[in-house]
Order: structure tokens, then C-alpha cells, then sequence
């Protein structure tokens, strides 16, 4: 049985691509929603697609619709969201970081933070005990000390 190099590059897109549909992603929408009734209508259009966990609006206009979840397609989101509200724009799509992960940096941040660089110690020769060691090159041979 031959295995040629396309099955195995072929095999390892599939294994790269199943990696990266398994990420959560965050996808920032802009939607203009004038009302509680737009709001609530763009709402259960981002909830009705697959792979949705989280929807919230955000922002100081109220108009950023924020999806959290995996293997979503941004762009049959905005797409859907399109045909009910008009106007829909993607602002961000990006991988959402385990919270583990960002607690594990954030340690390491402040343990940089709290280590301080400690000063050089100051050596005073004045303080310093005077000892001569003298060596004998011949050593007598009288054993009382």
C-alpha cells in the first residue's frame, strides 16, 4: 500500500483545520439598533445560528453585538444579521483565550513587577578584620603547640 505525500498533507490540513474550528472565537459586530425591538430581533438572529454560546451588546451607542462560541462563520453571521437589520459590520473576529492561560500571564506580569532589583552591597575596608596568614615553608620539628 503506497502513501504518498499528498495523503499525508492533506491529513495534516484536516488535523489543522479541526484544530482551529475547536477555538472559541469572539466576533465584534457593529449593528444599528435604534430600538429594543432591533436589539431583541438581532439578538435572536446571532442565537439562531450554530456554535453560539454567548451574545451581548456592548458599547456606548448600544450598537456592538458581541458572539462568543466555536466554529461559528462570522460572515453568514453578518450576512443573516444583514437581512433582518440592513446594516451589519464585523468589526473583530479573534480567538478567545482560555482564562487559565490568562491568569498564568498575569502572574507572570506581577511576579516581574514584584521582583526588584537589589542593590549592590557596599564594602567598607574599614570594617574589615586584618589577618595574616603566614605560611612556613620549613615547619620545625617540635610538636608542642
Amino acid at each position: 500500500m503506497k502513501v504518498g505525500m499528498h495523503v499525508c498533507r492533506s491529513s495534516l490540513h484536516s488535523v489543522n483545520a479541526l484544530l482551529q474550528s475547536l477555538m472559541q472565537q469572539k466576533i465584534v459586530i457593529r449593528v444599528q439598533m435604534k430600538c429594543n425591538r432591533c436589539r431583541s430581533k438581532a439578538m435572536k438572529t446571532a442565537v439562531g445560528n450554530h456554535g453560539i454560546e454567548t451574545v451581548s451588546i456592548e458599547g456606548k451607542e448600544k450598537d456592538l453585538l458581541v458572539i462568543i462560541g466555536e466554529r461559528v462563520d462570522s460572515v453568514a453571521l453578518a450576512c443573516s444579521l444583514r437581512k433582518k437589520l440592513h446594516c451589519a459590520e464585523i468589526v473583530t473576529v479573534e480567538e478567545v483565550k482560555e482564562r487559565a492561560e490568562e491568569e498564568e500571564e498575569e502572574k507572570q506580569e506581577e511576579d516581574k513587577k514584584d521582583v526588584l532589583p537589589l542593590p549592590h552591597p557596599v564594602i567598607n575596608p574599614s570594617y574589615l578584620p586584618a589577618y595574616c596568614v603566614i605560611f612556613d615553608p620549613e615547619p620545625s620539628t617540635c610538636s608542642i603547640l
